[in-house]
């Protein structure tokens, strides 16, 4: 059996623009640490080798000619990129890779995630279909959010591929479109179990343990719910709980609004930029604090870093509006720490056994369920426990063996 991923996002930094990077990377290393000949078709950085291979996994960077003229990463220069994906992608596909393999015998898997992969989609089912070969090769695209969902000819994309999604929120969405998704939800890797720095953990805790230790990243987008973090923060100072949330968010506008509304309410915010990268550097951040209620992080954080940050903290703020899966409260929960989400796509969360979930915009909701965990240390230590259990069930493997494989079967 040979796969091959189409997306934009991929394992690339040129490529890396949120959580679709991380579920692509994800579930292409785990298809090819069970064996599976796995090639993974993006939009890479430019000054890389166009083709590289990885053991069983093939990384394909795509659009490299267009990319070159636009730093800005995956999605600048994104129509340009979009048309030319779909236009060149699928013959190269078909004529270099999936056609000898079928022909030898094999069977295929494509999957594909978002809207700018659709037309390439289209094209690559009137390939196999001229060519005859269309019935040995199973075609899935991926739904992670609804972006672009006004571009997509749905009639026909459900005729070349089976549509699927993460949540069963984004299913419930698709419903009025016309569309019935399979759910395969995100998956972890194996790095997001690694278990934090001991050390750094405890000295986080202890330099501020008189204090309600937060953190939340996301970008800065409404969506998000930033100013509902920045409300849980004025809420906990005026109880006089001594709040201080680390917060990471991205270039994007509405943080102009967030932290203006942070001001607005009697907050102190300081931008800090990490020295050095991973544990070390996140530790020295949090060494240097005098008197702030926000420490705006304007660095990237790493791995290592978010790993240690989400364990040390006494809940990470990854509750939203609206959220078709919520990888960043998995990623919490993966290493023992308190996730506090909203309840849309969050399938995984269960409020009090292994979460906080939040059903309002009420800072009151979130001060409160924060206050009667921090309050019951046994408490606080068994749902943390159980959060390390449940995001295990979410590993890449454990997707791959329950949710994908088992569908192959019967799709088309």
């Amino acid at each position: 059996m040979q796969f091959h991923i189409l997306s934009f996002e991929g394992p690339d930094g040129y490529a890396r623009a949120g959580g679709i990077a991380s579920r692509i990377s994800g579930l292409a290393e785990a298809l090819a640490e069970q064996g599976y000949d796995t090639h993974l078709w993006f939009v890479g950085d430019p000054y890389l080798e166009g083709a590289e291979a990885r053991g069983a996994l093939h990384l394909h960077r795509w659009c490299q000619w267009i990319s070159r003229y636009h730093s800005g990463g995956v999605y600048d220069g994104e129509e340009a990129k979009e048309a030319d994906y779909a236009r060149s992608l699928a013959p190269f596909l078909a004529e270099h890779v999936l056609l000898p393999h079928l022909r030898s015998g094999g069977d295929a898997v494509v999957l594909a995630e978002e809207w700018q992969t659709v037309q390439a989609v289209l094209h690559l089912d009137w390939i196999l279909r001229r060519h005859g070969l269309r019935h040995r090769v199973r075609v899935l695209w991926n739904a992670n959010n609804v972006f672009g969902f006004e571009r997509i000819k749905w009639p026909q994309l459900g005729e070349a591929a089976t549509i699927t999604t993460v949540s069963r929120y984004m299913k419930h969405l698709m419903w009025p479109l016309g569309v019935d998704p399979l759910v395969i939800p995100n998956g972890l890797s194996a790095d997001a179990f690694l278990p934090p720095d001991r050390q750094a953990v405890a000295e986080v805790r202890r330099r501020h343990k008189k204090r309600t230790l937060l953190a939340k990243v996301a970008r800065f987008d409404p969506d998000k719910r930033w100013l509902l973090a920045i409300e849980t923060v004025a809420e906990l100072k005026r109880r006089g709980f001594g709040p201080l949330l680390v917060a990471r968010g991205g270039v994007e506008s509405h943080g102009r609004e967030v932290f203006e509304a942070a001001a607005a309410g009697g907050l102190r915010v300081r931008d800090v930029a990490m020295e050095g990268s991973g544990v070390e550097g996140l530790v020295h951040v949090l060494r240097d604090v005098d008197g702030e209620d926000i420490l705006n992080i304007t660095t990237p954080l790493d791995a290592e870093a978010r790993r240690t940050l989400f364990r040390g903290v006494d809940a990470v703020l990854a509750n939203s509006g609206r959220e078709p899966f919520g990888l960043v409260g998995l990623e919490a929960m993966a290493v023992g720490g308190v996730a506090c989400t909203g309840c849309t796509g969050e399938d995984y969360a269960v409020q009090g056994r292994n979460a906080l979930v939040l059903q309002t915009a009420d800072p009151r909701e979130c001060v409160g369920l924060l206050q009667s965990l921090r309050s019951d240390r046994p408490k606080d230590r068994a749902l943390r426990r159980a959060a390390r259990v449940t995001a295990k069930m979410y590993a890449w493997p454990e997707i791959l063996t329950r949710n994908l494989l088992p569908r192959l079967g019967f799709v088309g």
